[in-house]
């Protein structure tokens, strides 16, 4: 490749990011962090970055540490005078903050993209955010990835190899959207779960529109997070007739009681993919890595290629 570049993982993600590198044909470069007794931290490059390409790849998970390692290393990289400063963040946090849903609250999601260009990022390269209007609160190039040119194979598979009679669902009306371009893509019909909150993360009502009888039932979605939704949908899925339900979630926060609901649901499987690590092993859940993803799109950016085939749905 005619660029130079370098790959270097943060805390949150390192496997993810060795993976990636593996993929490119390289290792991720030396980092350090420095830690004071009062639970400061400094990141340091520990080889030159001048006039190259940094690619600095860590999920912004909590805790919010995660985010500042990255914009630390932002900087760190802009004032070792690195040509280009890519922000790799396979889960970017905070974007379910992509509004303001009530009066006096922040917009988080837009916070952090202001805090990623004052440190000094070039680029974002991302995968299934919440909304994908956040990729308009940056003022630099955003590659906006999806799961689907993972999951749609995997999901394709299981049609053909199981003779499933496959339905997507959305467990709820804000996932219609992706739900409803994998059902194109398949050729299948879609089912939508309606529900009702009270308050964040706990669901008061829900109901299934559509036909899900005798289906094997897939619902798609970009994160979980308690696994409440999701286990009262399988669950009322089932219900109306369902042979069976999986679950693709691109991204598995699994906070709270999420590992107990999952063993405990109606569903078959889960599939997520490796943006943030599992704090535990599940014996429900599957893991798809989405390293050579992120790997073929960052090599196709070095060598002034487009990306476009690598958006299914």
């Amino acid at each position: 490749m005619a660029n130079k570049f370098k790959i270097f993982a943060g805390s949150a993600t390192q496997d993810l990011a060795n993976k990636v590198a593996e993929k490119m044909g390289t290792t991720t470069g030396k980092v350090t962090i420095f830690r004071f007794s009062d639970g400061e931290f400094q990141p340091s490059f520990e080889e030159s970055v001048r006039g190259q390409d940094v690619f600095i790849v860590q999920s912004t998970v909590p805790p919010t540490e995660n985010l500042f390692e990255v914009l630390q290393m932002v900087d760190a990289a802009k004032r070792a005078s690195a040509a280009n400063i890519i922000a790799v963040l396979p889960y970017y946090g905070y974007a379910r903050q992509d509004r303001k849903d009530r009066p006096r609250v922040s917009i988080g999601a837009k916070l952090v993209a202001n805090l990623l260009s004052a440190a000094g990022v070039t680029r974002v390269i991302t995968m299934d955010l919440h909304a994908d209007q956040i990729q308009g609160f940056f003022e630099v190039p955003v590659d906006h990835l999806y799961a689907s040119s993972i999951f749609l194979p995997y999901i394709k598979s299981l049609k053909e190899q199981e003779s499933l009679d496959i339905v997507m669902a959305a467990p709820d009306t804000g996932g219609t959207k992706r739900a409803n371009a994998y059902a194109k893509y398949l050729d299948v019909d879609l089912a939508i779960c309606y529900k009702q909150r009270e308050r964040a993360n706990e669901v008061s009502a829900m109901t299934v529109i559509g036909n899900v009888k005798g289906k094997d039932v897939v619902i798609i979605d970009d994160m979980i997070d308690t696994a409440g939704t999701l286990t009262k949908a399988a669950a009322m899925m089932m219900e109306h007739g369902a042979k069976s339900v999986r679950a693709c979630c691109t991204h598995p926060v699994l906070s709270g009681p999420a590992h107990e609901r999952i063993e405990n649901s109606v569903l078959t499987e889960l599939v997520v993919t490796d943006t943030i690590p599992l704090a535990k092993e599940n014996k429900k859940i599957k893991v798809l890595t989405v390293s050579d993803l992120f790997g073929t799109v960052i090599e196709n950016l070095l060598s002034q290629q487009s990306i476009s085939k690598h958006f299914i749905a």
